[in-house]
């Protein structure tokens, strides 16, 4: 044997060594987005009625640029919505109190995210409190059902039929009254 054999071997190990690091860093920075273990942002809840695609870990986003993630989601079991919080990094603390909240999507078929729109309050956020201004998901699919099976923005009139009594069943104030026509 030579005396390069263990040069070599050596110099494989630690390559193998190095490329095998690389690769758990890589791993961690993907699945959490940072290297360190908390402690440098705050949570805040917002309520919605639909979530629609949105996961935990998804972006928050002020116009466009990502300031934290979605923490967690859970389901209120009295008021049947869905709580989602929102881990905000400390950097951006400022945050007014009456920040609105929407869950939104990147482009037609495209990610969730929750984008916050910031108000006119002086006093910001802080940890644990609770953005009441929430617009939730529009669920895409739904919407165009409704417009397909409704026949269009045609479609006007009563549901019973034009020569019919209006429905019964149909309270009085969401019954369509006859348009009145402008005196000539």
């Amino acid at each position: 044997m030579s005396s390069r054999a263990p040069r070599i071997e050596f110099a494989v190990g630690a390559f193998l060594l190095l490329a095998l690091a690389s690769l758990l860093v890589l791993a961690i920075a993907s699945t959490n987005g940072k290297f360190g273990f908390g402690g440098d942002h705050y949570e805040i809840t917002a309520r919605f009625t639909n979530l629609g695609p949105l996961r935990a870990n998804a972006p928050v986003k002020v116009g466009g640029v990502a300031i934290g993630h979605v923490s967690d989601i859970a389901l209120d079991p009295v008021k049947l919505d869905s709580v989602v919080t929102l881990a905000i990094d400390k950097r951006y603390s400022d945050l007014p109190a009456d920040t609105s909240a929407a869950i939104l999507t990147s482009g037609l078929l495209g990610e969730s995210y929750v984008g916050l729109q910031p108000g006119g309050d002086p006093e910001p956020l802080k940890e644990g409190d609770a953005i009441f201004l929430t617009q939730s998901s529009v669920d895409l699919m739904q919407l165009v059902g409704k417009y397909m099976f409704s026949g269009g923005p045609d479609n006007g009139g009563n549901p019973a039929g034009a020569d019919e009594a209006p429905a019964t069943d149909v309270p009085a104030y969401l019954q369509e009254s006859d348009p009145v026509s402008p005196t000539e």
